[in-house]
């Protein structure tokens, strides 16, 4: 009878590293630029911060297109915020480097994608080639 409480213990803890693992760990990471189209702050009882970015790009028809990626930063990034904030406000491009996990809880933020560094580039008007 001790075996089997030692397996099916064995099991739980193993299923609970996994399952932790899913819900906490990094499927990737990289960056992204552009604009901030967007930041605000979100939820009924739990805030959380959402924002978008406008990477722009160029259509397959050669015409302007605005694709905006979505993004979260976690409440505890204080300076990131700050940082978005500034750049939503100057219009200054960005590069956002970010953590994209497997699953994500509502009260951490709304996507997969978590900026946790911002590089900011002084916007000097439109630059043509």
């Amino acid at each position: 009878m001790r075996t089997v409480k030692f397996i099916f213990l064995g099991i739980v803890i193993i299923a609970l590293a996994i399952l932790s693992y899913f819900l906490f760990g990094n499927y990737s990471e990289g960056n992204r630029a552009g604009t901030i189209a967007k930041l605000s702050r979100r939820g009924v009882l739990i805030k959380t911060y959402e924002g978008q970015l406008n990477i722009g790009g160029i259509s397959t028809d050669g015409s302007h297109t605005s694709p905006l990626w979505d993004f979260s930063v976690s409440n505890g990034e204080k300076e990131v915020i700050k940082q978005l904030e500034d750049a939503a406000l100057t219009g200054d491009h960005v590069k956002l480097y970010y953590k994209e996990k497997f699953y994500t809880l509502s009260w951490r933020g709304e996507t997969k994608y978590f900026v946790y560094k911002v590089e900011t580039a002084p916007n000097h008007g439109n630059r043509t080639q």
